[in-house]
């Protein structure tokens, strides 16, 4: 989901770093699916919401992601 959400917002691994303030590796073991502190995974997840993504849970077609409405 992590790789969705930047493609949707056209973040490169560099950049996505910068905004949420860890390392590109932080970024790149994220996306490997190797293991981080749950806090780190919140900042990150919290940093592409605020930049407009949503993220769809698990609804038996897998898990994803989508931009949100502009209000």
């Amino acid at each position: 989901q992590c790789r969705m959400a930047r493609a949707a917002l056209g973040l490169g691994v560099i950049e996505l770093a910068k905004l949420a303030r860890v390392s590109t590796n932080t970024v790149v073991r994220f996306e490997r699916g190797e293991d981080l502190k749950q806090s780190t995974i919140d900042h990150m997840r919290a940093v592409l919401e605020a930049a407009g993504v949503e993220f769809i849970a698990e609804n038996g077609g897998g898990p994803g992601v989508r931009l949100a409405k502009r209000h």
